[in-house]
C-alpha cells in the first residue's frame, strides 16, 4: 500500500469517526421526541453509548461517562449520586489487582515463571506448544491478558528461529537419504538375476555397484553439506509455516482462556460481580460471586477451553508429518533439543538469581490470593465476619497494595540491589544513558516493592471509568424504570427452553466480542439478563455467568481483544487463519461453558433454586402485569 493510500484511508477513517459522534445522537433523538418517557429518556443514552462502544468512536473510557452529564440532564439520577457509582468495591479490587500485576511485572517475575515452564515442556514441537500455553494461561490469570502476551510473543519468536535452522537441515538430510535409497534400490541386482549371471559378469557387476557406492558416500557428503550451509533466507517450508500460526494463535488463545478463571482476570468478569453486587443488594439477597468461588467454576472452565484449544491446534497446524517430520522424526537430529533448550535456558540465566524484592512479592501475592479465597467459604466459614460486619474483597486488596509501597525492596544487610536482576539497577542504568554527565554514583537508597511512577504508567485507568460506566447505567435504568420494561418485554422467554436461551445468547455475544470491547459488551448485556432471569422466574447467575464469560470468546478477529492484535502484528498469521481457527473454538467453547454451567456452576451458585427476594419479585411482576 502506497503513502497516498494510506493517507486517504486515514482520512476517510476520521470522517467515519466524526459522522458517527455528530450523527448518532441526532438519528437516534426520535426515542425521546415521539415516546417523551423517562424510559425513552434512560434508553436514548443507552444507545448512544451502545454506538459509541461498538464502534469506538470516542475511548471506550470516555463513552463511560456520558451519563454523568446525560442523565441528571434527563431529570433520571441526580449529579450526586451518578457520580457515587463510579467507585465501589469491585473498582477496589480491580486496583489492588493489578497492582499486584504490576509489581510481577516490574519485578520480571512473569518471565521468571514462563521460561522455567517451558523449560520443563521438553522441545517437541506439540510440547513446547502446550508450554507457552500453560505459562500463559496461569500467568494472564493474574496479570494483563496484553502484558502476557507482549511478554511471551518474543520467547515463542526465538524458539521458531531455532526450530526453523534444525527441522529445515533435517528435512534436507531426509530428502537426501531418500534419494540414496532410491539409487540402491536402482542398482542392486536381485537374487535370480545373480543365479543365471556368469562370474564375469558378476564381477562387472560388482565392480559397477562399487562405483555407486562411491556415488552414494558422495551424495550423503554433499546432502550434509548443504543442510549445514542451511541459509535462512530460503523460503520456508509450509509444514513450518503452518507450526509458526499454531505456536503464535496458542499464546492469544490461552491468554484469552486463563483471563476466564479469576475474578479480575479480565474485564467482564468484573463487570458481572459489579452489577450481582447492585441486584442482590436491591434485593436484600448475599450475593455468591467471591473471589474463591469464581475461581471454583472458573479454573475448571478455563482448563477446559485450554485443552479443547490445544488439541484443535494440532488438528489444524500441526496434522502435517510434524513441522518438517520434526515432530515424528525429531530424535534423528540430536542437535535440535539442545539447541532450543540452550535457548530457553540462556533467557532464563540473563534474568539472574532471585533477589529480595522478588522473593517479597511472591509472599505478597500468596497473602492476597488466601485472603481472597478464604474470606468467605460459601458462607459456612471465612475470615469476612470476623469483624462484626462484611468484609468485602476489596479491604485485602488494598491491604497489600499499601503493602507494596511500604515494604521495603532491600535491606541494609543484603546487597541484593547489585544484582542485574532488581530494577533499581535497571533505573540507574537508564539514568546513565539520559545524563552521561551523572557518572557518580552512592549507594542506591532503600526503595519500596513499588512506586507511584510505575502505576502510573502501567494501570489502564480507562477501565474504572468503564466499569463505573456500567454501574451508571443499571442506576439510570433502574430509576427510570427502563429495567421493568425491558423485563415485561422479555416475558414471552418465559415459555422458551432455558438451554436453549443460554445457547442463543452465548453464541450472539461471542460474535459481537469480536468486533467490540469485551468489557463494554458485558456491561450493556449484564442488565438485560439479570431482568431475563427474574421475568423469566430463572436464578440471575444463570443467564449472567455465562454471557459475560462469552464475552472472552475472542478468538476470530486481530481487532477482537489486544493479544489477538500483538500476535497478528508479528506477521506469522494471516487475518483468514485466525478467523478459520478461531470461528471452530468458538463453536466448541460455547457447549463447554453451558455445560460446566449446568453442572460444576449448579454445584456451586446452586441454580435449580431462585433465592427467596428473586421469588417475590418474580410473583409481584406478574401479578402487575396481570392487571
Amino acid at each position: 500500500m502506497t503513502v497516498k493510500s494510506r493517507t486517504v484511508l486515514r482520512h476517510l477513517w476520521a470522517w467515519r469517526t466524526v459522522l458517527i459522534l455528530l450523527l448518532t445522537p441526532i438519528i437516534i433523538s426520535p426515542i425521546i421526541i415521539v415516546l417523551n418517557s423517562s424510559e425513552s429518556k434512560c434508553a436514548y443514552v443507552v444507545v448512544l453509548m451502545a454506538v459509541y462502544w461498538i464502534t469506538e468512536a470516542l475511548p471506550v473510557g470516555v463513552t463511560a461517562l456520558i451519563p454523568v452529564f446525560l442523565f441528571p440532564l434527563f431529570n433520571i439520577v441526580t449529579s450526586s449520586e451518578i457520580a457515587a457509582t463510579y467507585m465501589n468495591d469491585v473498582n477496589m479490587v480491580f486496583i489492588g489487582g493489578l497492582m499486584m500485576a504490576i509489581a510481577i511485572e516490574y519485578w520480571e517475575l512473569h518471565r521468571r515463571v514462563a521460561i522455567k515452564i517451558l523449560l520443563m515442556a521438553g522441545s517437541e514441537p506439540r510440547w513446547l506448544m502446550l508450554g507457552m500455553m500453560l505459562a500463559t494461561w496461569f500467568l494472564s490469570m493474574w496479570i494483563s491478558n496484553t502484558a502476557t502476551t507482549a511478554m511471551m510473543i518474543p520467547i515463542a519468536e526465538a524458539i521458531l528461529v531455532q526450530l526453523k535452522g534444525t527441522s529445515t537441515r533435517l528435512g534436507k538430510r531426509l530428502e537426501k537419504v531418500d534419494e540414496v535409497n532410491a539409487l540402491e534400490m536402482k542398482v542392486s541386482p536381485s537374487k535370480d538375476d545373480k543365479e543365471k549371471q556368469s562370474e564375469t559378469a558378476v564381477i562387472a557387476e560388482n565392480g559397477k555397484v562399487g562405483n555407486n557406492a562411491q556415488e552414494k558416500q558422495h551424495t550423503q557428503e554433499k546432502a550434509e553439506g548443504e543442510a549445514d550451509s542451511y541459509n535462512e533466507t530460503e523460503d520456508e517450508d509450509p509444514h513450518f509455516k503452518q507450526l509458526c500460526k499454531g505456536m503464535s494463535l496458542s499464546i492469544c488463545y490461552a491468554a484469552n482462556s486463563g483471563g476466564i478463571a479469576t475474578l479480575t482476570g479480565t474485564g467482564p468478569n468484573l463487570a458481572l460481580k459489579a452489577h450481582a453486587d447492585q441486584i442482590y443488594a436491591k434485593y436484600q439477597v448475599k450475593n455468591p460471586v467471591t473471589f474463591g468461588a469464581w475461581m471454583a467454576f472458573g479454573i475448571p472452565l478455563s482448563v477446559v477451553i485450554l485443552i479443547v484449544c490445544w488439541c484443535w491446534l494440532q488438528i489444524a497446524f500441526l496434522r502435517c508429518r510434524g513441522a518438517c517430520r520434526c515432530c515424528l522424526r525429531g530424535k534423528q537430529d540430536t542437535h535440535r533439543s539442545e539447541r532450543i533448550k540452550n535457548v530457553i535456558r540462556d533467557e532464563y540465566t540473563k534474568l539472574g538469581p532471585m533477589v529480595f524484592g522478588q522473593l517479597m512479592i511472591i509472599i505478597l501475592f500468596f497473602i492476597l490470593i488466601v485472603l481472597w479465597i478464604t474470606r468467605d467459604l460459601g458462607g459456612v466459614a471465612g475470615w469476612g465476619t470476623a469483624f462484626g460486619t462484611e468484609v468485602k474483597d476489596g479491604a485485602p486488596a488494598m491491604f497489600v497494595s499499601i503493602l507494596l509501597f511500604a515494604l521495603p525492596s532491600t535491606l541494609p544487610c543484603l546487597k541484593s540491589y547489585s544484582d542485574p536482576a532488581h530494577p533499581q539497577k535497571w533505573e540507574r542504568e537508564k539514568i546513565k544513558q539520559v545524563d552521561k554527565q551523572l557518572v557518580r554514583f552512592g549507594p542506591l537508597e532503600i526503595r519500596p516493592l513499588l512506586n507511584w511512577k510505575v502505576v502510573h504508567e502501567k494501570m489502564p485507568w480507562h477501565l474504572f471509568l468503564l466499569l463505573g460506566g456500567g454501574y451508571a447505567l443499571s442506576k439510570g435504568c433502574e430509576k427510570s424504570g427502563l429495567s421493568s420494561w425491558i423485563g415485561h418485554q422479555l416475558e414471552f422467554f418465559s415459555e422458551w427452553n432455558q438451554w436453549g436461551i443460554l445457547f442463543i445468547i452465548c453464541y450472539i455475544t461471542a460474535a459481537a466480542t469480536e468486533v467490540t470491547s469485551n468489557t463494554a459488551i458485558a456491561t450493556l448485556l449484564m442488565p438485560i439478563m439479570s431482568q431475563l432471569a427474574l421475568t423469566t422466574g430463572v436464578h440471575p447467575l444463570y443467564y449472567m455467568l455465562p454471557t459475560a464469560l462469552a464475552c472472552s470468546f475472542a478468538f476470530m478477529l486481530p481487532v477482537a481483544t489486544p493479544p489477538n492484535a500483538i500476535v497478528f502484528a508479528y506477521g506469522r498469521i494471516r487475518i483468514v487463519d485466525m478467523a478459520l481457527a478461531g470461528l471452530v473454538l468458538n463453536i466448541l467453547a460455547v457447549p463447554c461453558l453451558i455445560g460446566l454451567t449446568g453442572t460444576v456452576g449448579t454445584a456451586i451458585f446452586d441454580f435449580d433454586n431462585v433465592p427467596a427476594g428473586f421469588v417475590n419479585h418474580t410473583i409481584s411482576g406478574s401479578l402487575l402485569s396481570k392487571a
